[in-house]
């Protein structure tokens, strides 16, 4: 693991994702609990989850070949750019006194088309800098500046929001986008393409005109995926899993609220709680990962997310609600780092970009479809809303248990 911090690369990688994010968890908890508190609806908060998958739905088809085709370092860099101009011009609404709802959805939704491209582009970055054996300890270190930074973020925002506001919030996040966009900008010179075996290069595709190219380019990732058995059912555990973890922000800020009546300060516990069973996962992630294989990883831990999140709602005490978080974000950190290796170990870095393309598209429609579900049961039932999001989580645990014969190598598949 050492060898990994060795790398000047992915250093300032690492460094980067852990303090974006720490501004994108901040950013999150605080316009969910704006919205929860404007409306005291968890529909609106089912609405503002819906509106993360819509770029999505529009964009992952076709963004999986330029993740393929481009310098993934420039990619992330303008990502960052961009979402900081978007977030700094609402920020400036909010300080003004003139922000309105409508424009913190339209911020959630253009800041979620770049969260789309961005986890595969980087993602893939990290393939690309990795050796093949420390996939496991590189994608340790990635969960934990993600996790270190939502850790940070949830303890800091329940306590902060009454005193600095969404206004506030939302400028620590510009400033935090600028800090990673200095440290990609750091992580090499030049640009870099991922290049591709003979049989893809310029002599096959000389005559092709450019639409022909990048639809060829679509169909080949698609093959590759549907010829791999055992790529698609670890793909679908990860679907099942992205859209049931990014719906849980519809029912966290209520649970806080409803039933703990324990206000912002609570909803920071909630995340807080999330935070340090991931970051924490990271210690003996690698570990355990290695003893029971990741296949078997993912199955244990999608089964803990699935028994936590049914029983978080009934717990008699706010704390034994955030110990079920730190459970469950224990579990987010092993299966994440368990089902990215995975797919890291099973799909060359030429696929790379569409192969994740394809199971976040299958993550974000069932996003749309539990979060209206969720929001609409929730506003009922909280526990039967939970309930929902836990019965994901266990056809997760069917999907990563069920048994598949070994994967089928690139060269025996043959792609138009």
């Amino acid at each position: 693991m050492r060898s990994i911090l060795q790398k000047r690369s992915l250093r300032f990688v690492f460094a980067a994702n852990l303090i974006s994010m720490l501004g994108s968890g901040m950013n999150s908890a605080a316009v969910a609990w704006y919205i929860l508190q404007a409306t005291h609806s968890e529909i609106a908060l089912g609405t503002f989850a819906v509106l993360q998958t819509l770029p999505a739905m529009l964009m992952l088809p076709f963004t999986g070949v330029l993740i393929d085709r481009e310098d993934r370092r420039w990619l992330v860099m303008m990502l960052d750019a961009a979402r900081a101009v978007v977030i700094l011009i609402v920020a400036l609404l909010a300080f003004s006194g003139r922000v309105k709802l409508w424009q913190l959805y339209l911020m959630n939704t253009l800041v979620a088309a770049g969260f789309w491209m961005f986890w595969p582009t980087i993602t893939a970055l990290i393939q690309e800098l990795t050796p093949g054996e420390e996939f496991v300890h590189a994608n340790t270190f990635l969960l934990a500046g993600i996790q270190g930074g939502w850790l940070i973020a949830g303890s800091i925002v329940g306590f902060v929001y009454n005193h600095i506001g969404i206004g506030g919030v939302l400028l620590i996040d510009v400033s935090t986008y600028v800090v990673s966009f200095l440290c990609y900008f750091a992580v090499r010179k030049g640009r870099h393409i991922v290049r591709r075996p003979a049989e893809l290069q310029a002599d096959m595709v000389a005559a092709e005109t450019a639409f022909t190219r990048f639809s060829r380019e679509m169909r080949d990732g698609f093959a590759f995926v549907l010829h791999n058995r055992s790529l698609i059912f670890t793909g679908l555990s990860w679907a099942l899993f992205l859209g049931a973890m990014l719906t849980g922000v519809v029912v966290t800020a209520p649970l806080s609220d409803n039933v703990f009546h324990s206000g912002a300060v609570g909803y920071g516990w909630l995340n807080a709680g999330w935070g340090v069973g991931a970051f924490v996962s990271a210690i003996y992630a690698p570990a355990l990962i290695a003893k029971v294989g990741g296949k078997r990883a993912i199955a244990i831990f999608m089964g803990a997310l699935a028994l936590c999140m049914t029983v978080a709602p009934l717990a008699p005490a706010l704390a034994l609600a955030v110990a079920a978080y730190g459970i469950m974000g224990s579990g987010r950190g092993v299966a994440g780092i368990a089902i990215n290796t995975t797919i890291m170990q099973q799909v060359p870095q030429h696929y790379m970009g569409r192969v994740q393309n394809t199971f976040y598209f299958l993550g974000t429609m069932l996003q749309i479809v539990l979060g209206f579900l969720v929001g609409a049961v929730a506003q009922y039932s909280l526990v039967a809303g939970f309930a929902i999001i836990g019965l994901v989580y266990v056809i997760a645990f069917v999907s990563a248990s069920w048994p598949v014969r070994a994967s089928v190598s690139e060269e025996t598949i043959t792609v138009g």
